[in-house]
């Protein structure tokens, strides 16, 4: 018996019966572009296959040299791309698995002077202008469709996905935004959808029918001049006659104004849509898009909004999702939290992905965590993300492990970040750290500041001890309207208006904060909707609305020393997202400013030669942080030897990505 009876009920295809209704969807990791990492790739592929995962689809490969995504990317093109995918597949069967290879042509999203489109149109995130695809180009282009889905099944693929979403080629023939043709290809939506319909036809034909074909279809295109849901119906019925075995979802183009899988999108946002489309079909239907617990999985499958669940990011975060949910432990899952920090943003800095909570992703042949050869006797002090990942790793070893916290509970600085509106999910990742701590053995000891003394006769000694906020000079610095950010967060009262000194990652998360009415409300997806303009039951083209933001609950100045647009040193998936938010807000924000002084009258500033009072009832100080070394440099004094991590080792930014992977690296070496 499961906790899950729906999320565990086998799949009939007609050739074939997936053993679950979880599909493992297509991410690119930067592991598919070169040869020499495909053993890598197969090791990725096999760890999740073993972790019970019903299907797997693989990141992008083009058909042919136009579609690539950048350069050199991922094809399989040519009868000599097949022996190294077979290490794929192999792998993936033995351990039990199915896998699927997703045939993605880039369109006018292809980084390089080669791209085509339907249309001579450049897209906002590439520089360059793609041709336009003529009536023979089309006819190539189809039977490169076909001849990469033969070469997939001749390589043991056990199907393909056909990608026709995120505003790709076949998404971009489909939308007047970006297919502006007169002919057959073009026009009408009828025309329009005539070639993303032939693909999936013409590679039912190629691979017979004991083929898995999935057809990714974007059910909401976020962009002006996109699809209507009435036209999407349609295409959708097409695309089951013409042969597709199963239709998953994809939601917004990659140039979309709305977030649609970052942490502040709520929680299957969009299952009311993927419903709605599944009353119209016959075939199975796969519901994606900020999806991350089986709870939540198990609900969509039972109230009939979807046949199939589709993850991506949560099978970085955690290889074994399906079997720990399968045996009723979910509180054992490591949730991703949907940052983008390992992942997303590696992948489009032409990085390796990754993920913040689990820093194995993609580096299993590298990053072994193995028994230790002899078991030692280890203190870590600290228990924020760095320290509680090493003391955690460590005891999985094999090591006995004391963990020193001084507070009364564990998380360090994700217990300030899950307060912010719209990162509720950092809480997961404490949730997940108090079951390890117990099924690993840690001891943990709160309330305990350790001192030297404390940490004699111990063989390794971790300070993973943090950071604490920089203090500034400033004349009025210590006036009682003056907070620091951790005080915001934690409760303390703030005025009707405040001005935030500091612009980095904390500055916008105290922001977020401030203008929030309740920032303890988890977000709700019509809310969410009516704020981003995001309209699922009106046939508005690309299902874009006019946006309505709440009021602010505060006037707000967020303020920087250098000049420029605020916010440039965010991450590069989410940056934008909270500067549209606050500015969507009326937070003003302003650059360039030299702070003078904090008085009654409020902050006084310039800006260049102008003086400047904001008349605020509070100051946050939120300029940075220092890294907490005091009982490291009293180790030192000593002649202990101690290993300094996290925080503690390097303030800058907040960075919990490289807090945790260092933390695990050195709990799998010591």
């Amino acid at each position: 018996m499961t906790s899950f009876p729906h999320l565990f009920q086998p799949l009939d295809l007609g050739h074939v019966v997936l053993p679950n209704r979880v599909l493992m969807g297509s991410m690119h990791t930067g592991l598919e572009d070169r040869a020499r990492d495909f053993d890598a790739l197969a090791h990725y592929f096999a760890v999740r296959a073993r972790g019970g995962v019903g299907l797997i689809v693989t990141g992008g490969f083009s058909p042919n040299i136009q579609g690539w995504l950048k350069p050199f990317a991922a094809r399989l093109t040519r009868p000599w791309h097949r022996p190294r995918h077979r290490k794929i597949t192999q792998v993936v069967h033995h351990e039990g698995g199915r896998i699927c290879l997703q045939i993605l042509h880039a369109g006018r999203y292809g980084y390089h002077p080669l791209s085509v489109a339907p249309s001579a149109i450049r897209s906002p995130i590439t520089p360059f202008t793609p041709h336009a695809l003529s009536k023979r180009g089309i006819e190539y282009t189809l039977a490169d469709f076909a001849h990469c889905a033969q070469l997939a099944r001749g390589a043991g693929y056990d199907g393909v996905e056909v990608m026709g979403s995120e505003g790709y080629l076949l998404n971009q023939f489909l939308a007047a935004h970006s297919n502006h043709r007169d002919d057959m290809w073009g026009g009408d939506a009828e025309r329009r959808m005539r070639f993303p319909v032939a693909v999936v036809r013409r590679v039912r034909q190629a691979v017979g029918k004991d083929f898995i074909v999935i057809y990714r279809l974007s059910i909401l295109d976020l962009v002006k001049d996109g699809q209507r849901h009435s036209e999407i119906v349609a295409l959708a019925k097409a695309i089951e006659q013409a042969g597709a075995s199963l239709i998953n979802t994809g939601i917004g183009w990659h140039e979309a104004r709305v977030p649609t899988i970052v942490t502040s999108v709520p929680r299957a946002a969009f299952a009311e849509i993927s419903a709605s489309l599944r009353q119209e079909i016959s075939i199975p239907l796969i519901a994606s898009n900020r999806i991350n617990t089986p709870e939540q999985a198990e609900q969509l499958l039972a109230t009939g909004k979807a046949d199939l669940i589709s993850m991506a990011r949560p099978f970085l975060a955690d290889p074994e999702w399906v079997n720990k949910a399968r045996s009723g432990q979910p509180q054992r899952i490591n949730t991703c939290i949907a940052c983008n920090q390992a992942c997303l943003d590696h992948v489009f800095e032409n990085r390796r992905a990754s993920c913040l909570v689990n820093p194995q992703a993609c580096y299993e042949t590298e990053l072994r965590i193995r028994p230790a050869v002899k078991s030692k006797h280890i203190a870590v002090v600290g228990a924020g993300p760095a320290g509680l990942a090493c003391a955690t790793t460590l005891a999985e070893r094999g090591h006995r492990v004391t963990l020193y916290e001084q507070t009364d509970d564990i998380g360090g600085q994700f217990k300030l970040a899950k307060r912010v509106p719209g990162k509720e999910e950092f809480g997961e990742t404490l949730r997940y750290f108090h079951t390890r701590i117990k099924e690993t053995g840690v001891t943990l000891r709160l309330h305990t500041q350790a001192t030297v003394s404390d940490l004699n006769g111990y063989n390794e000694v971790v300070i993973a001890t943090g950071v604490g906020p920089r203090s500034i000079e400033l004349p009025g610095i210590a006036h009682p309207k003056v907070l620091g950010y951790a005080e915001v967060l934690q409760g303390a009262p703030v005025g009707p208006s405040a001005a935030i000194i500091g612009a980095g990652g904390i500055g916008f998360d105290v922001a977020e904060y401030l203008v929030t009415a309740d920032p303890c409300l988890a977000p709700e997806p019509q809310r969410w909707m009516r704020e981003w303009g995001v309209d699922s039951t009106s046939d508005a083209p690309g299902g874009l609305v006019r946006p309505e933001p709440p009021p602010p609950a505060r006037k707000l100045w967020l303020l920087q020393r250098s000049a420029g647009r605020l916010g440039t040193r965010l991450h590069k998936t989410t940056g934008w997202v909270h500067r549209a938010s606050l500015k969507a807000r009326g937070v003003q924000m302003l650059g360039g400013v030299s702070y003078v002084r904090i008085d009654d009258a409020g902050l006084h500033l310039r800006i260049g030669s102008e003086a400047k009072v904001l008349p605020v009832d509070n100051v946050i100080v939120c300029a940075g942080q220092q890294s907490r070394r005091d009982l490291y440099a009293a180790l030192q004094k000593q002649g202990v030897t101690a290993h300094l991590i996290g925080g503690a080792e390097r303030a800058a930014e907040l960075d919990a990505e490289r807090a945790i992977d260092q933390g695990t690296r050195l709990g799998a070496r010591l």
